[in-house]
């Protein structure tokens, strides 16, 4: 299933629009600011900088009026420079998280939700991982709150290359829906 979200440059779905289907790294140069959006299917991560890097925001299929009042929902930021949409995965999840960058120190592999990587694991820190089957989000803080980062597969040995410094992660979530 194809995801489709539009981008509006005023609230209530007014002004210049720019219609998505698929990735976007630079979205300048459709629009200059983006105050709404409508995601009619799928799910898309939003970016607050270009090349999909900065603080992110998961969209799943609704209406955002308001982009301003996104912000008491955890959303960071006030404008979107990017757009990645997240396929649909169906079978397991896997993936392998390490306490230091560069796959160092404690690790574990995990299948499912964890809302407290302390707790559960006794780690003080996440600080990069494997990502072998599925699609995840990664919270800065225990319970799946504060900052986010959507993570797809691959290897991710540090988190501070991908504009992700001082971050720290506490709780995971695989993507699992439909949208």
């Amino acid at each position: 299933m194809m995801g489709k979200i539009t981008f509006y440059e005023e609230k209530n779905f007014q002004g210049r629009s720019y219609e998505c289907m698929s990735d976007c790294s630079d979205m300048s140069s459709h629009m200059s600011r983006c105050q709404s959006c409508r995601v009619e299917s799928g799910c898309f991560m939003l970016y607050e900088k270009n090349n999909y890097m900065g603080q992110q925001f998961f969209m799943r299929r609704g209406e955002y009026n308001d982009m301003h009042r996104m912000q008491s929902m955890g959303m960071m930021f006030d404008n979107i420079r990017s757009c990645r949409m997240i396929p649909f995965h169906r079978g397991q999840f896997r993936m392998k998280i390490y306490e230091r960058e560069n796959f160092g120190g404690q690790s574990n592999e995990m299948m499912d939700d964890c809302d407290n990587i302390q707790e559960r694991y006794r780690m003080s820190d996440c600080q990069s991982c494997n990502v072998m089957d599925g699609h995840w989000l990664m919270y800065e803080q225990p319970h799946y709150k504060g900052r986010m980062m959507y993570m797809r597969p691959g290897e991710y040995r540090s988190f501070r290359d991908m504009g992700m410094s001082g971050q720290r992660f506490m709780s995971m979530r695989r993507i699992t829906d439909m949208c």
